[in-house]
């Protein structure tokens, strides 16, 4: 395990490979799964004050999945995730001209109609974030979906924090990102 400020990574983050691969998977991980993406409160707030931006971008079935359950839902433990059509695939998912998921979110940050650019526990998979009083643990959830992001990872030589570096740096800083890199490859030379 390796431990930066107030938070505890898991060595899977630093010894496994992956790069999405959305050919092979066609963005699954916004259809399966029991709920839909994890929010964190500030996102709470950032969907109601950006979702008309957003909505454009969405699916009629999205649209309407939102309009009846509302921006997010609450789940069975109080966590906050968003609306998925059908308790299937995300509200704020859509399938572009290949058959592949993408978040609609993403495609109005990238259209420059919102600077929300998606939920960070989307950013961030394969990494699942679990809070506790003192420090956060990070996790490589590992998934059978992402087979395909394991082996274009392996191939290309990419391990999930180097793959993962924009979105960590989003969540946690470039210093804190810049210790990481230094714990890992730092300890691998000497």
């Amino acid at each position: 395990m390796i431990i930066i400020q107030n938070t505890v990574i898991s060595d899977d983050v630093r010894d496994n490979f992956f790069v999405c691969n959305l050919e092979a998977c066609k963005g699954a991980c916004c259809v399966e799964g029991d709920l839909g993406a994890p929010l964190e409160e500030d996102e709470l707030r950032i969907l109601e004050q950006e979702y008309e931006a957003i909505k454009p971008y969405l699916t009629e079935q999205g649209r309407e999945a939102i309009e009846q359950q509302g921006l997010y839902i609450k789940d069975w433990e109080g966590d906050f995730s968003t609306t998925t059509i059908n308790d299937r695939e995300c509200a704020y998912a859509l399938y572009d001209e290949r058959g592949i998921l993408k978040c609609g979110i993403e495609q109005a940050y990238l259209a420059g109609a919102t600077t929300f650019k998606k939920p960070i526990s989307c950013h961030l998979y394969p990494i699942r974030i679990s809070k506790y009083e003192d420090f956060e643990a990070l996790n490589y959830d590992r998934w059978g979906i992402c087979n395909p992001a394991c082996a274009f990872g392996g191939e290309l030589g990419v391990r999930v924090y180097q793959f993962l570096k924009e979105p960590l740096i989003r969540k946690y800083g470039e210093a804190w990102y810049g210790e990481l890199v230094q714990e890992i490859e730092g300890g691998a030379q000497g």
